[in-house]
C-alpha cells in the first residue's frame, strides 16, 4: 500500500491503522522525518511522476493525503496547482501500475463555505453529497477538481476511488479540545465548518474501509462525527448563523448538520470516537 502525505496528521493515523492491520506500507513524503511506521519511505513530491512511480511500485492500494491544506499560506496558483497536479499524478501513476483501489482526501471545503471571501450558508441542511458547490477559493476548487479526477481515474483505469470529504480533524488530546474551547468562546467561528469534526482514529478507519470494503466506481462521501464540537443545540446554532438554510430533517441535540448516510451505506462507516465536551 502507498500512503502519500504520510507525515501529516491523518497520514500518521493511517500508518498506525495499517500497522495494526499488518499491512505493508510505502510512505511518500517530501522529507523523511525518520520516525514513520512504514516499511519503505520515498522522499519526493506527490506531483512528480518519477517519484510516484517509484513509490507505487508493488502497491495494491493508494491512500492519497498529500496536499497544501488551506489557501491561507501559499499563493492561490500554488494551492490549486499543487493539489490538483498531485492528485492527478498519484491516481494516474497508480492506475498505470495496476492499482485498483484508492482513496483521496477531499474536504468539507468542497462545499465552498469555510474559505469563502464572503459568508455563505448552505442551500439546505443537513448538507449531503448532492448539495451544490459554492466555491470561491482555490483550495475548495482544488478539492472539486480532485473529485473530478477520481471519477476520471475510475473510468480510465477501472479503479475504485473514494473521495472523503473530511471536516476539521484532530486528536482527542490536542486539536479537538483546543477547537472545542474556541467554539465555546465564539460559536460563530464554527459556522463556516458547520461545527463538524472527526477524530483522527476515525479518519484512519474511513481511509481503511475505502480501500478494503467491496465496492466499484468513484464515490464522494462526507465523513464526520455524528455530533458537533459546539455545546449549543444544532438547531439553535443554525437559526442564528444560517437562518436562510431550510431544514430537510430534524437535527436534535448537537447532531451534526451533515447527512452521513451515504458513508454508512457505501463503507459501513460510523465514527467510533466522539469527543466529550
Amino acid at each position: 500500500m502507498l500512503v502519500t502525505g504520510a507525515a501529516g496528521l491523518i497520514g500518521r493515523a493511517v500508518l498506525d491503522r495499517c500497522a495494526e492491520e499488518g499491512a505493508d506500507v510505502t510512505a511518500l513524503v517530501l522529507d523523511d522525518p525518520g520516525d514513520l511506521k512504514a516499511d519503505r519511505v520515498v522522499a519526493g513530491d506527490a506531483g512528480d511522476p518519477s517519484a510516484v512511480r517509484q513509490a507505487v511500485r508493488d502497491a495494491d492500494a493508494v491512500v492519497h493525503l498529500a496536499a497544501i491544506p488551506s489557501p491561507n499560506h501559499h499563493p492561490a496558483p500554488e494551492v490549486f496547482g499543487n493539489n490538483t497536479r498531485a492528485t492527478f499524478t498519484v491516481l494516474d501513476e497508480a492506475g498505470r501500475a495496476g492499482v485498483r483501489r484508492a482513496v483521496i482526501a477531499s474536504s468539507l471545503c468542497a462545499l465552498g463555505l469555510p474559505f469563502s471571501p464572503t459568508p455563505v450558508s448552505p442551500v439546505y441542511v443537513p448538507v449531503d453529497e448532492a448539495h451544490p458547490l459554492l466555491i470561491a477559493d482555490p483550495y475548495g476548487l482544488s478539492k472539486e477538481a480532485d473529485e473530478a479526477t477520481a471519477r476520471m481515474a475510475a473510468r480510465l483505469h477501472g479503479m475504485s476511488v473514494v473521495a472523503l470529504r473530511f471536516p476539521f480533524v484532530g486528536g482527542a488530546d490536542e486539536r479537538l479540545p483546543e477547537r472545542a474551547a474556541e467554539l465555546a468562546a465564539d460559536p460563530s467561528d464554527g459556522a463556516r465548518e458547520l461545527w463538524a469534526y472527526l477524530d483522527l482514529r476515525d479518519a484512519a478507519t474511513a481511509c481503511w474501509l475505502s480501500i478494503t470494503r467491496p465496492l466499484s466506481g468513484a464515490h464522494v462521501l462526507f465523513v464526520a462525527a455524528p455530533d458537533t464540537l459546539a455545546s449549543q443545540p444544532t438547531e439553535e446554532l443554525l437559526a442564528r448563523h444560517h437562518p436562510g438554510s431550510p431544514p430537510r430533517a430534524g437535527l436534535p441535540g448537537r447532531a451534526v448538520p451533515i447527512d452521513l448516510s451515504e458513508a454508512r451505506r457505501v463503507l459501513g462507516f460510523e465514527a467510533a470516537h466522539p469527543f466529550r465536551l
